[in-house]
């Protein structure tokens, strides 16, 4: 009997470390395919080309600008991004959290060009979420961003 019992306590141990491991495995995985399309978002910046942004976008998309500004949709959104033309764009500490089917995407953003014809000098953080959709697609939902003092 005491046998039976450490038979089946190993075999629940190793039945809740596989299902552990399994689960982080499905997260790290998650986190480099949310990382790759933050990767995309920055390629947009850098090619000052916001059309790349299109996949990327859920069509009720929400941005938030580092002046409180609210752009609510992705037309709206790439608009937007038009008006901004990079001479150049970084990110730095880029990290990723996965929550289900959502991930946080955060990072520091370092970039120079011009807004609207206005000159920008950028260093800001950033947050975007970015949820899995019906059709297993990875879409931002939301974007913010928020000036670091210098």
């Amino acid at each position: 009997m005491k046998t039976r019992n450490l038979a089946l306590a190993v075999l629940g141990s190793m039945l809740l470390v596989g299902s552990v491991w399994a689960q982080a495995s499905k997260s790290a995985a998650v986190e480099q395919a949310v990382a790759a399309l933050e990767q995309k978002w920055l390629q947009s910046q850098r090619t000052n080309n916001p059309e790349l942004l299109v996949p990327l976008l859920a069509d009720d998309v929400m941005d938030t600008s580092s002046e409180g500004k609210l752009i609510v949709g992705k037309a709206a959104v790439i608009a937007d991004s038009k008006s901004t033309k990079w001479s150049s764009a970084d990110y730095s500490d880029l990290k990723v959290t996965v929550h289900g089917d959502t991930a946080i995407a955060t990072g520091i953003i370092t970039g120079k060009g011009t807004a609207a014809g206005k000159p920008i000098d950028s260093h800001d953080r950033f947050t975007d979420t970015w949820v899995k959709m019906p059709g297993g697609q990875w879409q931002c939902v939301a974007t913010q961003v928020s000036a670091i003092k210098m």
